[in-house]
């Protein structure tokens, strides 16, 4: 039988439980339950509690409509009713004040509109193995967290991360983490957050280092972008974009809403914006111009992001559809000539999987890293390309988890546990040390040297230069 363990928090003590060599607290309020006058608010600090907080389960989450498994992504992700979604989990090996591990505040994906912080693929026994702490957390979506409103604050969901981050700062050491070792990483939208909290000033200080595991961020993120989305919303549904028309709906009716407001083809549109405020600039000028936060980076990505499924049948799409969809994305028309060249070479029924998975991750990531090396940031970078090497596969690798629910169908049988040593380490010396690792040296603007996890890892100087050229290109 699992053990029970008690820490006090700032706001009361919260009762969680030993399960092997590691203590887990689950569902820990950080915010009060985003309802009523305060569905739409920035995150409030919950009230004070004295008797222990039950933290032996998820809490809540945002999610009520999960990515189908056989989507983009395999991910278990359980959607767990209530209203107290703005929760947090922390995994630690050793729960004593003053203990200084370093700490991981991992923000899940699901496209700003789906995700939980409650998959098993984001256990935190392996950090907390290898000595350092996990803190996974929920946070608003879709509507709710990311749709601008004329009476409401912007980008609610980044407010959430803020208050997340506050909390691990005014707390975490009584986990035994130190607050000043923070590294905020995640993958996919959650990658995408820890480049926007990187880019939003008020976030900095929270964290000393950040990952960004095929990180997404709207495009184009203007404050204009968000203002048309509002008002396509208006125009489809008839329901005003503010939060009094809003605030009483349910759940269902604003998933409704979302759905009808969505424009086909659009990517990521109810998604974190620079509203000129909170978040003052694009995440790809503020890391063009040296604003954005200067700690340590590795970020990446996989080979196949956005292929078609295994087992699947690809249809062939007009080369034309790649080109508009590549020119959403900011591609110039000389670029678009040069990615075409490049395309030739792949398969045409994978031309638009490609072409996504290069739009949305592997540009704008060899982008970021070379805004980077410019400003001599110190900054990895890494290319997964074992197996499918299709979106979210390399998650159970960083995490150690080889063996958690649905990895084999993702990964295919037998995934290699030597891989996943050499990646979960590298992992654990950059939360720990700001460096992976003498095998993975620094992306600089003279070698672009990029980690490429395959069977066998090998670091290489430059080898997606082609691909490099055409999303730098003017």
């Amino acid at each position: 039988m699992p053990q029970s363990v008690r820490v006090t928090t700032s706001r009361g003590p919260v009762l969680g439980t030993w399960q092997d060599t590691t203590a887990r607290f689950l569902g820990i309020t950080y915010a009060q339950p985003p309802v009523g006058a305060l569905r739409f608010a920035a995150p409030v600090p919950p009230e004070p509690w004295t008797e222990p907080l039950d933290a032996t389960r998820y809490g809540p989450t945002a999610q009520r409509r999960p990515f189908t498994l056989d989507g983009p992504t395999t991910i278990p992700e359980p959607s767990i009713p209530g209203d107290g979604v703005l929760n947090l989990n922390v995994f630690t090996p050793d729960p004593t004040p003053g203990t200084g591990l370093p700490v991981l505040v991992w923000i899940h994906g699901g496209g700003y509109v789906a995700g939980s912080a409650a998959s098993p693929w984001y256990d935190g026994a392996a950090f907390a193995r290898d000595g350092i702490v996990l803190v996974s957390l929920g946070y608003r979506l879709g509507i709710q967290g990311f749709l601008h409103l004329d009476d409401a604050p912007d980008n609610r969901g980044v407010l959430d991360w803020i208050a997340a981050l506050t909390w691990v700062r005014d707390n975490i050491d009584a986990f035994g983490g130190d607050p000043g070792k923070v590294t905020v990483a995640g993958q996919s939208a959650g990658g995408g957050a820890a480049q926007t909290l990187m880019a939003t000033p008020s976030a900095h200080g929270l964290f000393r280092a950040a990952i960004s595991q095929s990180g997404a961020v709207r495009a184009p993120q203007h404050r204009r972008d968000a203002l048309a989305d509002s008002t396509r919303l208006t125009e489809r549904t008839g329901v005003p974009a503010s939060a009094a028309a809003l605030r009483d709906l349910t759940d269902t009716e604003l998933l409704a809403l979302q759905d009808a407001s969505t424009k086909p083809g659009a990517g990521l549109t109810l998604a974190p914006f620079a509203d000129g405020e909170l978040i003052p600039a694009p995440v790809p000028d503020a890391f063009a111009d040296g604003t954005a936060a200067p700690v340590p980076l590795l970020l990446g990505f996989t080979q196949r992001e956005f292929y078609p499924p295994p087992g699947t049948t690809p249809t062939p799409v007009r080369a034309g559809v790649v080109a508009a969809m590549l020119a959403s994305h900011g591609l110039s028309p000389e670029a678009l000539a040069a990615y075409a060249a490049l395309s030739a070479r792949v398969d045409p029924e994978y031309r638009l999987g490609q072409a996504l998975t290069d739009a949305i991750f592997r540009g704008p990531s060899l982008a970021l890293a070379e805004s980077r090396a410019h400003h001599e940031l110190p900054t990895w970078l890494y290319h997964f390309t074992w197996g499918s090497a299709a979106h979210c596969v390399e998650i159970p690798f960083t995490f150690d988890l080889l063996n958690a629910e649905r990895v084999t169908a993702a990964t295919g049988p037998q995934p290699p546990q030597s891989l996943a040593d050499a990646m979960h380490g590298a992992w654990v010396s950059f939360i720990r040390d700001l460096d992976p690792g003498p095998q993975w040296p620094r992306y600089t603007n003279k070698r672009r040297t990029t980690m490429t996890w395959d069977a066998v890892p090998e670091a290489l100087d430059d080898p997606l230069s082609a691909e490099r050229r055409v999303w730098t290109m003017p």
